[in-house]
């Protein structure tokens, strides 16, 4: 079983912990009611992970680690093995030890995209919304966040994390809870929220918004990153049964209708700062993600439009600061 106590004993001593009056409580029922059936064997799986604490590692520019003497080709081929027993695995990529792994998406290129335009992360109290198996809180850790806590309910998500965590050495600067975010408590602790591709999977899209603003220090920064479509404060796309063959896609506005809605929310300072088209050579199939990908969702005949007719996709990222 993972366990969170070390996570329990570092908010303990600092503004989070005030969370420790529901977190332990709310963790141990998801243990005892909530896990998937391979969830179990994750965890054994896990365990054959060597413990490796890298002599070279690097967050800044990448998710990085490396050993001197370098490892032997039996070592790394283990940890590959024992990598893919995690597959498919969706946002990267990652290089372990000689070991690379080529994610479906770049998501190296969206934190391209959004690090020139967010305050500094030195010292700061992160969280990361719906974070996947964990890529950006690394890259937010080697911009010198002092803690990042990340929540996604998917359970396989978490497990790659702890698999990263176990191959950087354990490294404790960084934290994933499979919670949603309606789980969280109005925390009002967090100096930065991330909210990076969740809120076009929101039936209600301004709750989401409402809770994000929720877990922010006044003062605090928020990121949001969302498919929007082209159009101006008016326009928004309500998809049919499916999006670009995703069912759970609700609202697509337009970025200029996202301002509105965080404004209307009580942000100030919003901003769209980029936009930037879903190419298919930052989300496609490769070893390591061997299911359908963002070509199966295009139109054959017209990738400016998904297989049900719509715009392909489109993001945006917009900062927003809580008063």
């Amino acid at each position: 079983m993972i366990d969170f106590s070390n996570f329990y004993h570092l908010i303990a001593k600092n503004h989070l912990s005030h969370w420790l009056e529901c977190l332990p409580a709310q963790l141990s029922h998801w243990q005892q009611t909530s896990l998937h059936g391979q969830f179990s064997s994750w965890v054994k799986i896990l365990e054959n992970l060597p413990d490796i604490n890298p002599t070279q590692l690097d967050l800044k520019n990448g998710v990085i680690a490396n050993h001197k003497p370098e490892l032997s080709n039996g070592e790394k081929a283990r940890i590959q093995n024992i990598l893919k027993l995690f597959m498919p695995w969706r946002k990267g990529p990652f290089s372990l030890y000689g070991v690379e792994i080529d994610t479906e998406w770049r998501s190296d290129w969206k934190w391209d995209r959004v690090l020139p335009h967010i305050s500094p992360l030195e010292g700061r109290t992160v969280l990361d919304v719906g974070c996947g198996s964990g890529y950006h809180m690394w890259r937010m850790v080697g911009e010198g966040a002092q803690l990042v806590v990340g929540i996604d309910p998917t359970q396989l998500f978490l497990c790659q994390f702890e698999a990263i965590r176990k191959l950087l050495g354990n490294d404790q600067r960084a934290h994933l809870l499979p919670l949603g975010i309606e789980q969280l408590p109005e925390l009002k602790a967090f100096d930065t929220v991330f909210s990076m591709g969740v809120l076009y999977h929101r039936r209600s899209p301004l709750d989401h918004l409402w809770q994000l603003k929720n877990q922010l220090v006044s003062g605090g920064e928020l990121v949001l990153e969302s498919l929007v479509i082209e159009g101006d404060e008016y326009q928004c796309l309500i998809p049919g049964e499916r999006y670009a063959q995703m069912r759970n896609v609700y609202f697509i506005p337009s970025a200029k209708m996202l301002k509105v809605w965080l404004e209307k929310c009580g942000f100030i300072d919003v901003r769209i700062v980029d936009h930037a088209a879903t190419t298919l050579d930052e989300q496609r199939r490769t070893e390591w993600m061997q299911h359908e990908s963002l070509i199966d969702f295009l139109h054959p005949d017209d990738n400016s439009k998904t297989i049900e007719g719509y715009p392909a996709p489109l993001r945006a990222v917009l900062i927003a600061r809580k008063p």
